[in-house]
């Protein structure tokens, strides 16, 4: 492991650290000449020059994702995706919160050497998968409401691309109780008026 690595492991929470420690110790096995490296300001594994997969840790949950994972077959339908059929949040296997959440090692291990194997057949992410926009979930009527009242807020927020502003939506939306909902628009309308997106934290 990487002192960058340690040094990540050491900054995420309690829970976290052996969830990473399983996904990293699945990813060299499956791939032992990977390489890695911080980029984005969380992990990211390197085969033959290319990004594989990476991983993050939040402060309730995990994420893990493959680079090329929209060229990917999924015949264990592990991937949480969109009616689009594009990952709907950072990460390909939802929100990681123990062990127990992950697929099997036997498929996720296999999923490691079939992105290993597109790398090495040379390909890439197709076009129509970049240009591919997110489709925007409109703020609850009375978050824009609340919105609106910090122009500086307001006007960050309506610069921000589908998918950003997407991560806020989901996050008020994902809260089960009222009180969750107000402390997550207040949170929201903050980092919006400092230009900071959702997951700021963890952008170059």
């Amino acid at each position: 492991m990487k002192p960058t690595f340690n040094s990540y492991f050491l900054k995420s929470q309690d829970f976290a650290i052996p969830i990473l420690e399983h996904l990293q110790y699945l990813v060299h096995k499956a791939c032992p000449d990977v390489e890695v490296a911080l980029k984005w300001s969380f992990p990211h594994f390197i085969y033959k020059g290319k990004i594989l997969c990476s991983m993050a840790s939040f402060k309730e949950h995990c994420a893990f994702g493959f680079w090329l994972a929209p060229e990917m077959k999924d015949p264990d339908k592990i991937f949480m995706r969109d009616k689009e059929g594009v990952e709907s949040a950072m990460g390909h296997l939802g929100k990681i919160k123990s062990l127990k959440d992950l697929p099997s090692d036997k498929i996720l291990l296999k999923y490691i050497k079939e992105a290993m194997q597109l790398i090495d057949l040379g390909v890439t992410l197709s076009s129509k998968t970049k240009n591919k926009k997110a489709e925007e979930i409109p703020l609850p009527t009375e978050v824009f409401n609340k919105l609106k009242k910090n122009k500086s807020a307001l006007s960050f927020f309506d610069s921000l691309s589908a998918s950003q502003k997407n991560e806020y939506t989901n996050w008020i939306l994902e809260a089960k109780q009222e009180s969750t909902k107000e402390r997550r628009i207040i949170q929201m309308i903050e980092q919006l008026s400092e230009g900071k997106t959702r997951n700021w934290k963890y952008e170059r």
